[in-house]
């Protein structure tokens, strides 16, 4: 059965159709890419979908009493109060529930028929049931590991929400989408604002889920984890495609490959029909089978061959080379107020490098960039250029910055005074401005267009050191691929931070890991830092001695005596750490478990309507189930605290 049903969708905006009676379908367990160019509606679907925004015309049936979650590009607002508490009230239910589990216990004990009695008991019994079960799945607790898991602190849980940047205030909105659990997720580009830990977090939680998604992002590598369909908005209208992103690609391509080959085909047959009749139509021996080819002509229907939307296509021009050394810090000291975010960093950054930037949010990537950049000053230690250098710079807020009043072509001409205006017409071309689109304000432009301007500029200008930040924003998923393709033949050097996974993959030759005031270098691209990670988490703990043993280096090279001392000093430092909190672990599971089967007891009792024909003595036991409740709730707070002090003692040995 499916779980939404969309038929005839239609909408428009003046002369603009967006969507001409589209039909589809979501099943309740499908994974759904939503693709398409910027403009093409996918946002705007994903609304329709959502409730938010109706359609022109046509009907969107959901299966009875489905649920839907909806994450926006851009968030309206989050609930006043804690970040917890703003979370758990996104679910809706509770306050009702409990509100009517007061309004019974209150009827109950005014009730004086016996009839009514047992019906408010009943009423009573299934209103706890329903409050354990929503208290299960929708509970503070699970609420907490949600927006840990998502990056937050313990100590951020009870701030309030207003005191949260934007990128925080996405995250807690996704985490009260996760702790809704809907029947369908609609999800608009939700890695938008995940650092590299928070998305293998997201990933994992979002892999094991069975409910419906529908996603839009211009990460390929994540969609490619995610789904197994696709829904394309194409210039012949919305279409779906079996398989992830990739094979969406190579089956586009086949198809589009297939039609050209049939059209040709057709075409060839009509031109070798066509010369017949012509060579022959007027013979009078040959007229019946002149005519017989003009009716085979006739039956011959045109193949449409799939269009293609523009995209941008360009390369980097070829840039001057630099001296080996292109980056020098020294000694770069940065705070903001009482937040050190560098103290004493050196970093160098060498020749034809491609760098990019990780770390959690917060940690001092975008400043580090505008350090280099010279757009920041930092607070002690000095950043150097080496030989020959010529820096470009690409960050979100340059395209914020263009000049509203000017045109596109006045906004990027003066970057190449010396150049004839058909170069410039010719680069703003490769980013798909061609024509009287360079005469438009900058601003009527969307942010797709503006990031488009800003790119151009770079190239108007060249240099062979290019720091770019978060380049990909505002991009759809073939302008992504393109810019991907073509920083790959860039000759110069390149340092980045990225938050898209395919983009740091396809790019990076080394990372910067942003930890703690200082630059940790690796070698290669982000998979193979993540596996390099996992690796030295899986060697420690092998080893028996933590994180502390694996930056230290492996066992290897000690005698096998050395090394099981090694293994029995470490083993014995474990027990003396972890002993205490096991011990208490396990006193918290045995009460929890006798307290758990306590209250099981006592709503099977609370469950039986004889009970309540005495109300005196269901009142006590009434209590008694409140209170283990709330007992309860305590226990487990206390489990999930020394579970944490346990996993961070033994990540410290």
């Amino acid at each position: 059965m499916s779980l939404v049903i969309a038929q005839d969708i239609s909408l428009s905006y003046g002369k603009k159709v967006l969507f001409d009676q589209e039909s589809f379908s979501l099943g309740p367990k499908d994974r759904i890419g939503l693709v398409g160019a910027n403009g093409t509606g996918k946002s705007t679907l994903m609304k329709i979908l959502a409730g938010a925004l109706q359609a022109d015309a046509g009907t969107l049936i959901y299966r009875r009493k489905a649920r839907v979650g909806y994450l926006p590009q851009e968030l309206a607002g989050l609930p006043e109060g804690s970040v917890v508490d703003a979370v758990l009230s996104t679910v809706p239910g509770r306050d009702s529930l409990e509100a009517r589990l007061r309004e019974t216990e209150a009827a109950l004990a005014a009730a004086t028929q016996e009839e009514e009695q047992l019906e408010l008991a009943q009423s009573l019994a299934d209103l706890h049931t329903e409050l354990d079960h929503f208290d299960e799945h929708y509970g503070r607790h699970h609420a907490e590991r949600i927006l840990k898991g998502l990056g937050f602190r313990e100590a951020d849980l009870l701030k309030p929400t207003s005191a949260l940047s934007g990128g925080w205030r996405m995250r807690a909105a996704l985490a009260g989408l996760l702790l809704q659990d809907p029947d369908l997720l609609l999800m608009d580009e939700p890695t938008n604002h995940l650092d590299v830990p928070t998305q293998a977090w997201f990933d994992g939680f979002l892999k094991r889920s069975n409910k419906a998604v529908v996603l839009i992002s211009h990460d390929k590598d994540f969609l490619n984890r995610q789904v197994d369909r696709i829904l394309s908005l194409e210039m012949e209208g919305l279409r779906s495609y079996v398989g992830n992103y990739d094979t969406y690609k190579r089956q586009r391509a086949e198809e589009t490959e297939q039609l050209k080959a049939q059209a040709e085909r057709v075409e060839a047959r009509k031109a070798e029909l066509q010369g017949f009749i012509d060579r022959f139509g007027a013979k009078a021996t040959k007229a019946r089978q002149a005519q017989s080819r003009a009716k085979m002509l006739e039956k011959l229907e045109d193949v449409q061959v799939l269009e293609e939307r523009a995209t941008m296509r360009f390369r980097f021009p070829e840039v001057e080379r630099s001296g080996r050394d292109v980056v020098t810090l020294e000694g770069i000291q940065k705070r903001y107020g009482e937040a050190v975010v560098y103290s004493g960093l050196e970093a160098r950054v060498e020749r034809g490098q491609r760098i990019a930037v990780v770390g959690a949010n917060g940690a001092g990537k975008t400043t580090l960039l505008k350090i280099i950049a010279g757009e920041l000053a930092p607070d002690g230690g000095t950043v150097k250029l080496g030989h020959n250098v010529v820096m470009g710079y690409y960050a979100q807020h340059h395209a914020d910055k263009l000049n509203k009043h000017n045109t596109i072509i006045e906004e990027v001409r003066p970057l190449a005074a010396d150049k004839p205006e058909s170069f410039v017409r010719g680069v703003l071309g490769s980013f798909m401005f061609s024509g009287d689109d360079v005469d438009k304000p900058v601003g009527v432009l969307s942010g797709g267009e503006r990031a488009r301007v800003a790119l151009a500029k770079l190239l108007l200008v060249p240099s062979n050191l290019l720091l770019m930040d978060e380049p990909t924003n505002h991009l759809d998923l073939d302008s992504t691929e393109m810019l991907i393709e073509a920083l790959k033949g860039y000759g110069g050097t390149l340092v980045f931070v990225s938050h898209n996974r395919s983009f740091v993959n396809g790019l990076s030759t080394h990372i910067w890991d942003v930890v703690g005031g200082k630059v940790e270098t690796h070698p290669g691209n982000l998979d193979d830092y993540l596996y390099h990670q996992e690796q030295r988490r899986l060697e420690a703990e092998a080893a028996g001695q933590g994180e502390t043993s694996a930056s230290k280096g492996s066992t290897a090279g000690l005698t096998e005596k050395d090394r099981k001392r090694l293994e029995a000093e470490a083993r014995q430092r474990r027990s003396t750490v972890e002993a205490p909190l096991k011990k208490e672990i396990a006193k918290l599971e045995e009460a929890i478990a006798k307290l758990e089967s306590a209250q099981k007891e006592r709503e099977a009792q609370l469950a039986d309507p004889v009970l309540y024909n005495d109300f005196a003595k269901a009142k006590p036991l009434m209590d008694a189930h409140r209170e283990g409740k709330d007992e309860l709730e305590q226990l487990y707070a206390r489990w999930e605290t020394v579970q944490e002090k346990l996993a961070e003692a033994s990540a410290s040995l």
